[in-house]
């Protein structure tokens, strides 16, 4: 897994359209019922918003989009991923995401997601990685309560809630490595 820090905004869907482009080229309106389909309890994307993250890829150089004609019809344009575009993908999906649970059930899910057509080795390590990652921040959070004085009773309530949450989501890691690789839970 790449040890750099993941690319600015890694909860951004334009994640999950280099992704669905990685498998092969696609169009518009193929990719939002992709997404409609397969994704559709970790993201919301509208079709006009696909359009425009597609628009915002093509002007970026990470796609590269085609008119094909189409007798009767009119033209429809097929999208692929380019160098620029497979290397942000890369980057973003070896990298774990930060201890947040939203950032979890987005961005995390969406990388398993992406990470199954690679094989339970690739899983794994990404398992393994993001284990390793929530576990520094759950240390960093407990350190924290550890520092608050008790008089700050509202600063330390939410810091209990946050690492409640990651504790939950630990369990929740185990859970998509029991699902996900067959490996019983420890």
């Amino acid at each position: 897994m790449s040890s750099a820090s993941p690319p600015q905004g890694d909860l951004s869907p334009e994640y999950l359209f280099l992704g669905l482009l990685e498998q092969g080229a696609s169009y518009g309106y193929e990719l939002h019922e992709r997404v409609r389909v397969d994704l559709r309890h970790i993201w919301r994307v509208s079709l006009s918003q696909t359009y425009g993250i597609l628009k915002r890829l093509e002007m970026r150089g990470e796609i590269q989009g085609k008119v094909e004609p189409q007798e009767k019809r009119p033209d429809r344009r097929r999208f692929q991923l380019t160098p620029t575009g497979r290397r942000r993908f890369e980057a973003w999906l070896t990298s774990p995401v930060g201890p947040s649970v939203r950032a979890l059930r987005m961005a995390f899910t969406t990388k398993l997601y992406f990470a199954r057509r690679r094989g339970d080795s690739f899983m794994r390590t990404l398992l393994d990685a993001q284990e390793t990652s929530l576990q520094s921040g759950l240390d960093q959070l407990r350190d924290a309560l550890q520092a608050l004085p008790s008089a700050r009773i509202f600063s330390r309530l939410s810091v209990q809630m946050r690492i409640t949450q990651l504790e939950a989501s630990q369990a929740w890691l185990q859970m998509c490595r029991q699902e996900l690789l067959g490996h019983p839970l420890s």
